[in-house]
């Protein structure tokens, strides 16, 4: 029966990915212009990016198929794991010392409070709460995750609460750059989109610096001399479920574990509306969740979602695809009973029936009791203000409680420290390590051009790429032959460009193409535009991402399209790009790998990918960030590799402020220096 309500939801899903196509009410945002170019896709088109965003995830989660025995599993899993450690970037730190520093501690009826920090990286440490049962130990523990709540740990106390009136010791830990490790001690924020995804431009991931942070706290709990070392349990529910789904299968010291309302398929990420701190960059290149939640085998591992919740990526469907998928690997360790499920009819949640089901999980492989001994819960009128357990009076915080925008700008620092050192650099390998960080692995080439009528003076394109992309396009022909053409994009899609800019390119005789890169103008994503709440490009940036890719990749290839396009089409000798913001960077990118453009403009463009300021942040859309760019150099290099002239208009930092003065001077004189030390032709200007 189990198998037979399986194939079911796996037919439903299946057929919901022919089905992105654009309701009435969201028609792909029709929205006039005030540059008066003419509109190319039909009215309620489907949409295109969605739908082949899902339809190769599907294709992904056919690839990654478990091994059948226990020998080639064995090998499996080690590889796992490292990929993951190098995607994910996270720490192996057992040897640092903890130094858990106690700030407050209170007793409350049964069990003690303590409010602490400890250190996770070298000079970094974590804000938590410990919940000590009363009586004599060793207790066993549980480390509690915390989900999305505004006020990170404090909003989970909770299931501390309770752990520890039921003979557990139990720790709340503060989520890398939530409740008390924000921005501004004491103002709670959100640790995602823009903020999370900066960490990337470093070499780091929200998701690996949380790994080890919880890996941290396991070694905090074993140090404890109340708690038993070797009985170790982890749970949490929504982003915390999350990250006990990580801790359990990379830490085999974590003995249980019950990730709640987070478990359903990597497939099911992909343009749903979840947090960067979920993304297991490339992930979807080498395991589908199966893959993570086997980790655990043999292990105890209970998952439990809602039938009510709101997000379609954690529906029970998609949790029991991976259940079923993952379980054959307990079966192949005797231990298919320590690997169950629950489902339970409500939303978004860790309901009673959850709580109880985690106690008893942990009761029997924890302390070696039978299931269905009596849960204690604490009263309503136990519950502590928020203000008792935080670990320091608001805007009091230590000083190693360090914040993901002074982690950011701190490390940036030293990395561009270390490549403005540099006196020279291997051309040819930069070039490819250039590649692998936009995940360019191949390059599409023009299929067919689709052209219907001209509109005021604009001829009008679709480019269908081998990739399986349509690229819509605008065309106006140059004055003269001789005068080549001027590529123009912009993040806000070719209905965004202003009037003047066009004006003052028509005057120069030049030819005009505009393109819609994806994502932008009528290449956009309703879907993706519906979830883009927290930052432009939020949900395809993560897309992207899964399936090992860059937005800015991905521009780079449909730009080299374009001009595939103009060479065949028009016979064009001379291009130049002129890019608005990130569409900007994509354009150099293109120039730096050999892209045949003679010129380029980037307009209100970054000079350096190093973080400055957390308040205009999402001056940028998520697609600027690039996994690593700031370990391979910057985008000084980038303009200094590619030999051609390039011009800066409107200079600005990572967060869109203006740069100005003996700032500017010093940017030119790292582009001159960088450019001169790869001995290339060229120059870069700014204006």
């Amino acid at each position: 029966m189990k198998h037979t309500i399986l194939l079911c939801l796996n037919l439903i899903c299946v057929i919901s990915l022919n089905c992105y196509s654009s309701p009435n009410n969201q028609s792909t945002s029709r929205t006039e212009g005030t540059n008066g170019l003419p509109f190319i896709l039909p009215e309620n088109h489907a949409d295109l990016i969605a739908g082949r965003a899902r339809f190769e995830a599907a294709v992904r989660f056919g690839e990654h198929r478990l091994p059948d025995n226990l020998k080639d599993w064995e090998i499996y899993r080690v590889q796992l794991k490292d990929k993951i450690s190098k995607r994910t970037g996270a720490l192996t730190s057992q040897d640092l010392p903890l130094n858990m520093e106690e700030t407050c501690v209170f007793d409350m009826k049964g069990y003690t409070v303590k409010n602490i920090s400890f250190q996770t990286r070298p000079g970094i440490y974590a804000t938590a709460n410990l919940y000590i049962p009363d009586g004599k130990g060793p207790f066993p523990a549980a480390i509690v995750l915390a989900g999305h709540h505004k006020n990170g740990r404090l909003g989970a106390q909770d299931l501390g609460y309770t752990l520890a009136l039921n003979g557990y010791v139990s720790m709340t830990i503060d989520p890398w750059g939530a409740g008390e490790r924000t921005t501004h001690h004491g103002t709670f924020e959100y640790h995602g989109a823009n903020l999370g995804a900066s960490l990337m431009n470093i070499g780091e991931s929200l998701m690996g610096l949380q790994i080890t942070d919880n890996m941290r706290g396991v070694d905090l709990l074993r140090s404890l001399p109340c708690v038993d070392p070797e009985k170790i349990g982890a749970t949490g529910a929504s982003g915390g479920g999350n990250q006990t789904m990580w801790l359990t299968a990379m830490d085999e010291r974590v003995k249980a574990a019950v990730p709640v309302v987070s478990v359903g398929t990597f497939e099911s990420y992909v343009m749903g509306h979840n947090c960067i701190c979920e993304v297991l960059i490339d992930g979807l290149t080498f395991t589908e969740e199966s893959g993570v939640l086997a980790l655990a085998a043999p292990r105890a591992l209970m998952i439990s979602n809602g039938l009510k919740d709101g997000n379609p990526a954690f529906y029970p469907s998609e949790m029991l695809r991976s259940y079923s998928n993952a379980l054959p690997i307990f079966a192949m360790y005797g231990a298919s009973n320590k690997f169950s499920h629950l489902v339970f009819d409500g939303p978004h949640s860790y309901p009673p029936a959850t709580r109880e089901g985690m106690i008893d999980l942990f009761n029997v492989n924890l302390k070696g009791i039978p299931p269905g001994a009596a849960r204690k819960e604490i009263p309503e009128t136990d519950r502590q203000p928020q203000e008792k357990l935080m670990v320091y009076p608001e805007g009091k915080r230590d000083t190693r409680i360090v914040s993901t925008a002074e982690f950011c700008r701190k490390r940036g620092n030293e990395l561009r420290l270390a490549y403005l050192d540099a006196r020279s650099f291997d051309k040819n390998q930069k070039k490819q390590d250039l590649k692998e960080i936009l995940r360019i692995h191949d390059e599409p080439v023009l299929k067919k051009i689709n052209k219907y009528s001209s509109v005021s003076g604009w001829d009008k394109f679709t480019l269908e790429t081998s990739d399986g992309k349509l690229i819509p396009l605008w065309h106006n022909a140059p004055g003269k032959k001789s005068l080549g053409y001027t590529i123009i994009s912009s993040p806000d899609g070719a209905k965004g460009i202003l009037p003047s800019l066009l004006v003052e390119l028509r005057e120069k005789g030049t030819g005009l193409v505009i393109v819609d890169l994806s994502g932008t103008g009528e290449a956009a994503s309703f879907l993706s535009a519906s979830n883009d709440k927290l930052a432009k490009l939020h949900t395809l940036a993560r897309a992207n991402l899964w399936l090992g890719k860059t937005v800015i990749g991905e521009w780079v290839k449909e730009l080299n399209v374009v001009i595939q396009f103009l060479s065949s089409e028009y016979k064009a000798r001379k291009i130049s790009i002129d890019g608005t913001r990130e569409s900007g960077l994509a354009g150099l990118f293109l120039v730096t790998l050999g892209g045949k453009v003679d010129k380029l403009v980037l307009r209100d463009a970054p000079v350096s990918y190093l973080f400055d300021n957390r308040e205009t942040i999402d001056f940028f859309s998520m697609g600027v960030h690039l996994p690593g760019i700031l370990k391979w150099g910057d985008i000084s290099l980038a303009a200094a590799l590619s030999g051609k002239d390039l011009t800066f208009v409107n200079p600005v930092t990572m967060s869109g402020q203006s740069i100005r003065g003996e700032k500017l001077e010093e940017y030119k004189s790292e582009f001159n220096k960088i450019r001169k030390s790869c001995g290339m032709k060229g120059s870069t200007s700014f204006n």
